[in-house]
């Protein structure tokens, strides 16, 4: 199959790894974000991560995700081959996911063009969608590594920044811009100059670059993590596999992506970035699910679940049910309810950020079979 954009050396990578702490108790260790269907499509994550890449990488599209997962991703995506499936022993975080996938279809293709695209984010407008991701494509064909930063909507502490610089005037890349750095979460007062101005972009994890130079710079700054993923990479497509990862893959410092690539790239003056307008977001916690069904809208309840049972008097806020129990709510504002067969969760939006603290205590106490 040839892609929309004509390049048949771009692969799309979707690293498929975490299980979104946030989410508990609807995103478990064994049905992680990405396998659920939080928009009311009828897909998942995943599937709709794969729909909105295959027009743009047609079969160029590889999964990144741990072994406790691969039967699962494989019934979601029955098209998916072997070929393009890289099982990781244990979590590395992000550089060492997307970097194997990057070494590997370097040795197939010297002349590979990878995007790396989290499996669990929603993106409105794909259309626009595949518009950046065009422009990014040929930003990385003339050498530089690409990363894809949202338009923000609102001064969120939630996301990391991108502080964009001069234009890059790259052909096909009418919006190009030079990477000035990036910036961590910020407090409320400076997200809100970063909305007033015109040079912050929220940080959205996607990043295009040829698989030679995104290799390069990360030998050039980590080669703790280079030198094992290359030593794996040329053993990949070998009878050694097994024996090669069983052996390195401990040896690999989990770091990510951010750290080793990205923001010594912006250093370098190697990274650039396309200004996505689109409506994008990560759904990482319980406030972001309610705004995506309320869209915003004040005193309204959402509620997600194919047997969803709810009686509403004057409440807001966001139910998911995995189960058929009758959930009343009476004059709350905001709130968050959670309800499966072996765990509740009853919080607020405020509050959302803090379920990751619950999921730690659970952890601490030894009831991993809740997680």
């Amino acid at each position: 199959m040839t892609s929309e954009h004509g390049d048949a050396n771009f692969y799309a990578i979707i690293p498929a790894g975490g299980i979104g702490s946030r989410l508990w108790p609807l995103s478990r260790a064994d049905a992680p974000k990405f396998l659920h269907d939080l928009t009311g499509s009828g897909h998942s994550l995943l599937v709709e991560t794969w729909n909105r890449l295959e027009p743009i990488a047609g079969e160029n599209i590889m999964i990144v995700c741990g072994k406790a997962h691969a039967k699962a991703i494989a019934k979601e995506l029955p098209t998916l081959t072997s070929d393009n499936t890289v099982l990781e022993p244990s979590p590395k975080d992000s550089t060492a996911a997307i970097a194997l996938a990057a070494a590997i279809l370097v040795r197939r293709n010297p002349d590979a063009i990878i995007g790396s695209f989290a499996a669990d984010h929603v993106i409105e407008d794909e259309r626009r969608f595949a518009a950046a991701v065009n422009e990014a494509i040929a930003s990385a064909g003339a050498g530089y590594i690409v990363t894809i930063g949202i338009r923000p909507t609102s001064p969120s502490t939630a996301f990391g920044y991108i502080e964009s610089g001069e234009p890059l005037e790259v052909p096909k890349a009418a919006h190009a811009l030079r990477v000035v750095r990036f910036v961590e979460k910020p407090d409320l007062e400076t997200a809100t100059e970063y909305v007033d101005g015109d040079s912050h972009l929220w940080n959205a994890g996607m990043f295009i670059a040829k698989a030679s130079v995104l290799l390069d710079e990360l030998r050039a700054n980590r080669p703790d993590v280079a030198d094992p993923i290359e030593e794996i990479a040329a053993a990949w497509d070998t009878p050694h596999r097994a024996a090669v990862v069983e052996r390195v893959w401990p040896t690999i410092p989990a770091v990510a992506i951010d750290y080793s690539i990205a923001e010594p790239a912006a250093e370098h003056n190697r990274l650039a970035v396309i200004p996505g307008d689109f409506r994008w977001d990560d759904v990482g916690d319980f406030a972001s699910l309610a705004r995506l069904h309320t869209h915003g809208r004040a005193n309204v309840l959402a509620t997600l679940g194919e047997n969803t049972r709810v009686l509403n008097e004057g409440s807001s806020g966001v139910v998911v049910s995995q189960t058929t129990r009758l959930i009343s709510l009476i004059g709350v504002k905001d709130i968050v309810v959670v309800d499966t067969p072996d765990a509740l969760l009853v919080t607020t939006s405020a509050h959302a950020q803090r379920v990751k603290n619950i999921v730690e205590q659970i952890r601490r106490s030894g009831d991993d079979a809740v997680l």
